[in-house]
C-alpha cells in the first residue's frame, strides 16, 4: 500500500510559478511510475506529466515548456514546477502512482487526495 500526500497549492496570478510536492510511503519509491493529473471543474481528470523509476518523463502538449516533473529517492518525493501559468491550469492537481507505467488514468494504482491550484488573470 502507498500513501500519498500533495501540498504546495494555492492562489497566483498568470505568469506566476508553483512547486507541488507529492510525499509518498513505502520502500520501493524508487520503483514506482509517478504522475501528476488535474481535474478542472465540470472536466475529466486528465493527464498532466509523468516520470519513470528510470527518471524519463513525459508531459501533456499543453504543459510542455512549462512544467517540469522530478522525483527525489532518497526523499520519497515527487514534484511539479509549474511556471509561466495560466487561468486554464486552474484544477485539482493529484499526484498518482503505479508500479510499472503509468499509461491512463485506468493504470494508476494510487491517488492522492489532491491540492487545489488556482491561477488568477
Amino acid at each position: 500500500q502507498v500513501q500519498l500526500v500533495e501540498s504546495g497549492g494555492g492562489l497566483v496570478q498568470a505568469g506566476g510559478s508553483l512547486r507541488l510536492s507529492c510525499a509518498a510511503s513505502g520502500r520501493t519509491f524508487n520503483m514506482y511510475s509517478m504522475a501528476w493529473f488535474r481535474q478542472a471543474p465540470g472536466k475529466e481528470r486528465e493527464f498532466v506529466a509523468a516520470i519513470r523509476s528510470s527518471a524519463s518523463t513525459s508531459y501533456a502538449p499543453s504543459v510542455t515548456g512549462r512544467f517540469t516533473i522530478s522525483r527525489d529517492n532518497v526523499k520519497n518525493t515527487v514534484y511539479l514546477q509549474m511556471n509561466s501559468l495560466k487561468p486554464e491550469d486552474t484544477a485539482v492537481y493529484y499526484c498518482a502512482a503505479r508500479f510499472g507505467p503509468i499509461v491512463s488514468i485506468a493504470t494508476v494504482d494510487y491517488w492522492g487526495q489532491g491540492t487545489q491550484v488556482t491561477v488568477s488573470s
